[in-house]
């Protein structure tokens, strides 16, 4: 997997990090994308290049079609390809349906599901002509259980969407030698949830723990390796059996 590009939304902080700089140990050119933590992507550029990989930090919302486009574009550009596409920006907020703003309603589906068909309408032309190609999308562990979800309605249905657009993508790729999966964290230790909140969590997962961002990273790896070069559509859920 050496010498390889990958391109990676989110990827300054939590589990996009962890992706990054496994990556790197084995010396992956790889591009992180942010919207607004600069300094962790600054943080994370420099811990990818000490690993032993190549690093590019670019600023991008890729909610927005033309500048996702374009982000695709500029790591096409600078490396000559991207063999690899990790989809894990995801906004997400705790708001009742009934009080959820149109502008908060439309976040959740613009942040989590829209650059999924954006940056894979983007690189599929270029792994399609290599006949080669990974991409991976981060949904969520009970999304597939399609549950009444009075508080999360629109970022759950967004995480149930990625899973149809996964499959799909799947389908439509795989005769060029691409696969397309998904990966479902439930409550894993990424830094993005207040510890206290994780402990209460503790008693609803039948594993008993808390996931780490390394058992996120690591169904990543098998989906990356040649090992999974047969394995397309699937959804790995990462979550102690929580959620299903």
């Amino acid at each position: 997997m050496s010498e390889r590009v990958a391109l990676i939304t989110g990827g300054a902080r939590g589990i996009g990090r962890g992706i990054a700089l496994d990556l790197a140990s084995r010396h992956w050119k790889i591009a992180i994308c942010y919207r607004t933590s600069e300094a962790d992507a600054q943080k994370t550029a420099l811990a990818i290049t000490e690993r032993g990989g190549q690093a590019l930090a670019v600023r991008c919302d890729v909610s927005d079609p033309v500048a996702a486009k374009h982000l695709a574009t500029q790591v096409e550009q600078t490396w000559g390809r991207i063999d690899v596409l990790i989809n894990g920006a995801g906004p997400y907020h705790r708001i009742n349906l009934f009080d959820e703003t149109v502008e908060g309603w439309n976040e959740m589906f613009d942040g989590n599901l829209h650059p999924i068909f954006y940056l894979a309408q983007a690189v599929a032309p270029g792994m399609k002509a290599r006949k080669s190609g990974r991409i991976i999308n981060f949904s969520m562990a009970n999304a597939d259980q399609l549950l009444s979800q009075p508080d999360v309605t629109a970022h759950y249905i967004a995480k149930a969407g990625v899973l149809i657009l996964t499959r799909t993508l799947a389908k439509l790729l795989a005769p060029h030698g691409i696969t397309v999966n998904a990966v479902s964290p439930g409550f894993i230790d990424s830094g993005s949830a207040p510890p206290e909140e994780l402990a209460g969590m503790t008693k609803r997962i039948p594993a008993g723990y808390i996931g780490t961002v390394d058992d996120t990273v690591a169904a990543v790896r098998y989906l990356l390796s040649e090992e999974a070069r047969y394995v397309n559509g699937a959804n790995i859920q990462i979550s102690g059996a929580w959620g299903i």
